[in-house]
């Protein structure tokens, strides 16, 4: 297949005039990229708010299960079905696009771009978070070599330090002063998790200010507060706390902003980010993850939209017939060519309508077949909610009938979520 060819972007100054945004609201970053101050809330606190789709998936794989291309894609298709509709990332972290996984920009007809600024640096939040993060580290190493007042005990320091690429030599370090510590991605810091979930700058602050570092010999928490460091890695971060503005292929608006990962944090993107695309759009699509169980937690009651790769299921249904679990890509063999077991519909679509969270399942394709063996096709006609949703080397204005189908389910299914804690007065 060959790449795609290079879309006529728009200006972020034009991107931003069409969500309804104030000249001095947008901060740009160059001609196609800029951030979006946080006090336009103020000024947007009165509006309604839109209507919230979550996207998440089944299981993950080393290589990604379509999260972010769903979204984009699905975005783009409510843009085309006459709708104002906002998609809503989280930024790419570099180590997996330099490992296996690659990119977290979308793919094939739907990407956000400029994809190869985004998957990058961006702004430089990432960076931004590393410097805070290292800091209040600075801090408790100098508080130790210089008396130590808090008698802190260097046994129970659990603040470790953070760089943003994959360095296997430095998970485990030794110090000069004879402390053991470690190194953690960026994104795997608390510090990215807690600007994901602040509010507004005094938030930031005071949820820096919380932040565990150790205990004493008496057992008493130390805090970030104590060491007097929660100022300074805020003033670090107040620019990383305003949204980053870019755009998919075809122009709809895109929301990148902060990167926790799903295993050790909350694993979204930011509330400031939903919350002032909740007041610009009629649909947010927002992605969450890695998978289900972690995907749909702390969001209210959106409609969900759950992706699989055919890749994914085949893999699934390997592990159960007790084979290895492939992580390369490729076709999958005839053996695995079969559909999810009772126990995956369970876990991944029926369990969440426990939750109050309506569903509707769809797939992401690279290639055009959908048959997986001996009936499988009649299978799959047979199970309601189930669609193609991305076709991963069709432009949106060739989706087919199924695709329509999912985005008019997706709209008819998803809640406002007036009260919930997107509300300004709430956060």
């Amino acid at each position: 297949m060959p790449p795609p060819a290079a879309p006529s972007l728009k200006r972020v100054q034009e991107l931003a005039a069409e969500l309804g945004l104030l000249e001095d609201e947008l901060i740009p970053y160059g001609r196609f990229k800029g951030k979006i101050a946080v006090a336009a809330l103020d000024r947007l606190c009165d509006r309604p708010l839109g209507r919230y789709v979550l996207v998440t998936a089944i299981n993950p794989t080393p290589l990604g299960e379509g999260k972010t291309v769903t979204s984009i894609g699905l975005a783009m298709g409510l843009c085309r079905l006459g709708h104002r509709a906002v998609v809503t990332l989280r930024q790419p972290s570099l180590g997996p696009v330099f490992g296996v996984k690659g990119g977290g920009a979308g793919g094939g007809r739907a990407q956000v771009v400029p994809q190869e600024e985004v998957n990058l640096h961006l702004t430089g939040d990432a960076h931004a978070v590393a410097a805070a993060h290292n800091l209040l580290a600075a801090f408790v190493d100098n508080h130790l070599s210089h008396g130590n007042s808090l008698q802190l005990d260097p046994n129970t320091i659990s603040w470790p330090r953070v760089m943003g690429l994959n360095d296997r030599a430095l998970r485990q370090v030794t110090l000069q002063s004879g402390r053991r510590t470690q190194f953690v991605i960026t994104e795997a810091s608390e510090v990215m998790a807690i600007l994901a979930l602040a509010a507004d700058l005094k938030d930031l602050r005071q949820r820096l200010g919380r932040t565990l570092v150790g205990m004493t010999q008496d057992g008493r928490a130390v805090l970030a507060e104590d060491l007097r460091c929660a100022g300074a890695m805020a003033a670090l971060l107040r620019d990383a706390l305003n949204p980053n503005l870019v755009q998919t292929m075809e122009g709809t608006p895109a929301l990148i902003h902060a990167g926790p990962f799903g295993n050790i944090a909350h694993g979204s993107s930011s509330i400031v980010a939903d919350a002032l695309a909740l007041r610009l759009a009629d649909y947010v699509v927002t992605e969450a993850g890695f998978g289900s169980d972690l995907g749909r937690r702390d969001r209210g009651h959106p409609a969900g939209v759950e992706a699989a790769w055919r890749r994914r299921l085949s893999q699934a249904g390997l592990a159960a017939a007790g084979g290895p679990d492939r992580s390369q890509p490729g076709s999958p063999s005839p053996r695995l060519r079969q559909p999810p077991s009772a126990h995956r519909q369970r876990s991944h679509i029926r369990r969440p309508r426990r939750r109050g969270c309506e569903r509707v399942c769809g797939r992401s394709e690279r290639r055009a077949g959908v048959c997986e063996g001996p009936g499988g096709r009649k299978r799959r006609r047979g199970r309601r909610g189930v669609h193609t949703l991305v076709r991963w080397r069709r432009r949106c204005r060739r989706a087919g009938r199924r695709r329509r189908a999912c985005l008019r389910a997706a709209i008819e299914l998803s809640a406002s979520v007036r009260g919930c804690r997107f509300d300004r007065a709430e956060t």
